[in-house]
């Protein structure tokens, strides 16, 4: 899976046979807000999941922790503890 890192729409984009998909995010010193999940017309949700393990694999290259802001997100990280150390200390999801 190929993401674009659209930096002035401040946007993960990524192209399937569905549709764009996109997580909108908001960047502040080194923490990464991950505001916005915009499935479009997709609506396969292994499409979904691998999309976002794919965004924050990226931002785990980068070194940034991750704020989750959409009901979406959030779950993701409930579900997948393995994301659980990329959260600011102090924040329990």
């Amino acid at each position: 899976m190929e993401i674009k890192d659209n930096e002035l729409l401040r946007q993960f984009e990524v192209k399937t046979d569905e549709g764009l998909l996109t997580i909108e995010y908001s960047l502040q010193e080194r923490k990464i807000f991950l505001t916005k999940f915009c499935p479009n017309d997709c609506e396969d949700e292994k499409v979904h999941q691998e999309f976002i393990k794919t965004v924050l694999d990226l931002v785990e290259e980068r070194n940034l922790r991750v704020v989750p802001t959409h009901a979406k997100l959030i779950s993701f990280f409930r579900k997948n503890r393995r994301y659980q150390n990329m959260l600011p200390p102090g924040i329990k999801i």
